[in-house]
């Protein structure tokens, strides 16, 4: 099943009177259970795709299809409903709020969806659980390791059960051993959650993992590689 679909997807930013393309016809089919990881050079436009698949931004130009639903018809409210209860984000930089626990902060857009502070706490301590912080819930991110702030970066992406989740160079800010700690993590979640997993990623490791590989160069996308081994379509 189609997930997700983009179609022609543009966007320009503007550098004084100079219109500067980034994307230039993105035209991209994401199936629900996959895992893609996109690639390319620095300042190709990963983050910048991601960002308008996820709504956090607006395209210059096409569409972004969600269940068949054109998102940027939607209200910027709705927008804001709409990534809270639908999508999941992981970023580089945990981005955590230093003040409040690891289940606090994992609680957050469950209490900002409408959930009871209880089924919220539930809910979070679940998902930690699931992503081995059991133990680690009432500890803040400054007591907390790099990997584990990560995360629970992770459950707090998803908490809300998201249909999607968008991780942009989500282990960019670790060393080795521990971001191939959150790469078995992210394949065991997408194994035993079916989650679909967009990744933005410099690590080829991990992106020769996905199901799919999608290459950006000079404003557009190519596939450059299937699934590895014997992974079956899903959906």
């Amino acid at each position: 099943m189609t997930l997700l679909l983009t179609v022609d997807l543009r966007k320009s930013y503007l550098s004084g009177p100079v219109e500067l393309p980034v994307l230039e016809g993105i035209d991209m089919a994401v199936v629900a259970g996959e895992i893609i990881s996109i690639v390319g050079a620095s300042g190709v436009g990963k983050s910048t795709l991601l960002h308008l698949m996820g709504a956090l931004d607006r395209p210059t130009d096409g569409t972004v299809l969600y269940e068949g639903q054109d998102i940027f018809q939607l209200t910027d409210r709705e927008l804001a409903r709409f990534r809270n209860r639908e999508l999941g984000f992981v970023f580089q930089f945990h981005h955590l709020l230093p003040e409040f626990s690891a289940i606090e902060n994992v609680m957050m857009p469950a209490l900002i969806a409408g959930r009871s502070k209880e089924e919220a706490r539930q809910t979070a301590a679940d998902i930690l659980k699931n992503v081995g912080l059991t133990g680690r819930e009432r500890h803040r991110p400054g007591e907390l390791s790099g990997g584990e702030q990560q995360r629970v970066a992770v459950a707090r992406a998803l908490v809300n059960d998201p249909k999607v989740v968008l991780a942009d160079e989500p282990t960019g800010n670790l060393d080795r051993k521990t971001s191939e700690e959150v790469h078995d993590l992210l394949w065991k979640l997408n194994e035993r959650m079916n989650q679909t997993f967009i990744i933005a990623t410099h690590n080829e490791g991990l992106a020769q993992r996905s199901d799919r590989v999608i290459r950006l160069a000079d404003g557009r996308a190519e596939e450059v590689t299937g699934r590895q081994g014997d992974r079956e379509t899903k959906g």
